[in-house]
């Protein structure tokens, strides 16, 4: 028999119902943020040219020079940029694309390079230097979590090109990839193998 008090427990546990699924839906988007994977965030910085040759300042012999020759002119560091690493990023969790390269400046200072790099916007995507060798496919998904790394920061972009400082104390000797790595989800975006 339905009753006024059967109709107001109905009532009050349809509109608890609706507040649960409000605050659970409110909840979801917050963490979940599925709008990013339909915002593409576009960087293109300036990507550093890397010297092809090592230029040598030696005197000519058919002009004369003002300045004194010293051995310290003739030695063979190189004018631009020099590669010292890179790799191809391939997808994990999201369809991935790139170049990675690992570059130093004429004064000692390194940076890492993402080349047209192409992946999907999510949150909390970090780059990484990491100690784990790439896996391909699903099994790779994970193995840069279990590995030591080194966090250069959140991703600029998911789209471009962007250039990350690689403090001086860093031992790149230690790190055989790069990973795009969410550190939310613990999972991989897409990584790439380093080969000098």
């Amino acid at each position: 028999m339905f009753t006024m008090e059967t109709g107001r427990r109905r009532r009050f546990l349809t509109i608890a119902a609706g507040v649960v699924a409000v605050v659970g839906l409110v909840i979801g988007l917050v963490v979940f943020k599925p709008w990013l994977l339909f915002v593409d965030v576009r960087v293109d910085e300036k990507l550093p040219i890397v010297a092809t040759s090592t230029e040598q300042a030696e005197p000519s012999p058919s002009a004369p020079s003002t300045v004194p020759f010293t051995p310290a002119a003739t030695s063979a560091a190189p004018a631009g940029p020099v590669q010292l690493a890179a790799g191809t990023l391939i997808s994990h969790e999201h369809a991935t694309t790139g170049t990675v390269r690992i570059i130093q400046q004429p004064d000692g200072r390194r940076f890492l390079t993402l080349e047209n790099l192409d992946t999907s916007n999510g949150p909390d995507v970090h780059v990484w230097l990491s100690a784990a060798h790439v896996v391909e496919g699903t099994a790779g998904w994970y193995t840069a979590g279990s590995a030591d790394h080194y966090d250069l920061g959140l991703i600029k972009g998911n789209q471009g090109n962007q250039v990350y400082e690689v403090p001086a104390d860093v031992d790149l000797s230690k790190y055989k990839s790069v990973d795009l790595w969410c550190v939310q989800f613990s999972v991989s975006f897409g990584a790439a193998e380093l080969a000098a």
